[in-house]
């Protein structure tokens, strides 16, 4: 399956239908207040950048957004990442988020932080499986009982 990764406009029909199975998809895990999904207003916000994986028929298969890591913060937090169920197992989230870090360490970003959820088994075991590790929760997750942090040093970045 041939892929490309493009940072797009969360304004397309999609885009919208892929971030609807992603909240219909957390909202069957967890309570309303525990979902912490960035709507379309939030995803075109200064300094965040949605990544689209378009596959061979130009079919957008996988969404990705990456907030901050501009100015003098060297972490970015990485949100709304989803694959559409008939995508799932062809790598593709693997290689959404290759792509992500590569730009991320092109634009000086440090560290990628991200909050999922404990019953989000794939997505657990997912980033443990490409190198990133559990951390304390932060921010806005701090004392949220369905989240679970996750941080990565982004290779080809100092410390």
């Amino acid at each position: 399956m041939l892929t490309t990764i493009n940072i797009e406009s969360p304004r397309q029909p999609e885009i919208a239908a892929l971030l609807r199975l992603s909240g219909d998809y957390a909202h069957s895990l967890y309570p309303p207040e525990s979902n912490f999904l960035l709507d379309v207003d939030e995803l075109e916000q200064p300094g965040v950048a949605v990544y689209v994986v378009r596959d061979a028929t130009a079919r957008a298969v996988g969404i990705a957004a990456l907030v901050g890591g501009a100015g003098t913060t060297s972490a970015a937090e990485l949100k709304r990442m989803f694959v559409h169920p008939d995508a799932r197992g062809r790598g593709v989230a693997a290689r959404l988020l290759a792509g992500i870090e590569t730009d991320a360490a092109a634009r000086g970003i440090r560290e990628i932080v991200l909050e999922t959820g404990p019953e989000s088994y794939a997505a657990l075991s997912f980033y443990r499986s490409v190198g990133y590790r559990e951390v304390p929760l932060f921010g806005q997750y701090v004392g949220e009982a369905f989240s679970v942090c996750f941080a990565k040093t982004i290779p080809g970045t100092l410390p």
